[in-house]
């Protein structure tokens, strides 16, 4: 109960997807996994999506799996059509990679190609929650996009073949669906997530695209031994920008300036990050995501796409 439901399927046009990141206990490797069912950010499903009818989102699937730290970066997505796809409330595969939900844990099987240096990309990961988070919340008004954090207190057990590695360390897992691409309704989205001792703070900042879609800040705070409460959400802080000039900011105590420790995914629209913030009275290490949909929506972003997230039909 509360858990991933892998048969979840997204209207067209939609998607959903499963998110799972980790840290080290001493922050030197990093990793995470995303399983999309219609891919939000693939440039053949948003050509898809423009044509009479719009597009099949399972036509459109993919395994994203990057690991970061020590021996070097790796990072695969390749976009996969529906015959690839297996799935079971408790069980989804995409290609050679799948994630099983086994009712007090998830497992998941990477077995990848990285890019743009093709090489292995295999290994085991295993995800314990210490409470599992059964609410589903709304990011807009209509409830077109939908967000459940389902186990955002969780330790991670990373145990990889190529390259040879392995590391524990604290984890995240949730999931988003939607009726609708994401442009159409969010024009700016900022996530983190931090640890406060056994606890995790989650805070959510989106920016939408008209007057029907507001801005939404969310600062929770989630125990270890289950609950939720809410946080006063702290000032944002803006932090540098990306080299390709994307924004970042985290909400934190103004009297100490929040400021990036690593950059993890540089991209024209999109910026992955290591941040440190002060929250409730100390400073946090935490998990940043920076998105502009409004760059991703230019033509000449979506030109570059394919160079990163090649598809293929088997």
């Amino acid at each position: 109960p509360g858990g991933p439901d892998f048969t979840l399927t997204p209207p067209r046009n939609g998607y959903v997807w499963w998110y799972l990141d980790g840290l080290s206990d001493d922050h030197a490797h990093g990793i995470t996994v995303i399983a999309f069912l219609g891919s939000v950010f693939s440039p053949y499903y948003a050509l898809a999506r423009r044509r009479v009818g719009g597009a099949d989102p399972l036509a459109h699937c993919a395994m994203n799996v990057a690991l970061y730290g020590r021996g070097g970066k790796r990072w695969a997505m390749t976009e996969r059509t529906a015959a690839t796809v297996t799935r079971s409330p408790d069980h989804l595969a995409i290609g050679p990679s799948g994630m099983a939900w086994h009712g007090d844990g998830l497992e998941v099987h990477i077995d990848e190609t990285s890019i743009p240096w093709p090489r292995r990309l295999r290994g085991t990961i295993r995800v314990h929650p210490l409470t599992v988070e059964p609410h589903v919340m709304h990011l807009d008004p209509a409830g077109r996009h939908r967000w459940q954090p389902i186990a955002p207190c969780a330790r991670i057990e990373v145990a990889m073949t190529d390259p040879a590695l392995r590391w524990t360390g604290s984890a995240y897992l949730d999931t988003n669906d939607g009726d609708r691409p994401l442009e159409e309704d969010f024009l700016r989205w900022q996530w983190s997530r931090a640890m406060i001792g056994p606890d995790t703070a989650i805070q959510y900042d989106v920016t939408g695209r008209s007057a029907d879609t507001p801005a939404l800040r969310l600062a929770l705070r989630y125990d270890a031994a289950g609950g939720v409460r809410e946080m006063v959400p702290a000032p944002l802080q803006a932090m540098r920008r990306t080299r390709w000039l994307v924004d970042r900011a985290v909400g934190g105590e103004p009297d100490d300036p929040a400021r990036v420790v690593e950059t993890l995914e540089d991209t024209p629209f999109y910026a992955r990050s290591v941040v440190t913030t002060v929250l409730e009275g100390a400073a946090r290490t935490a998990m940043h995501e920076s998105l502009s949909l409004t760059r991703f929506r230019r033509p000449w972003i979506q030109a570059m796409l394919p160079f990163r997230m090649p598809r293929r039909f088997g």
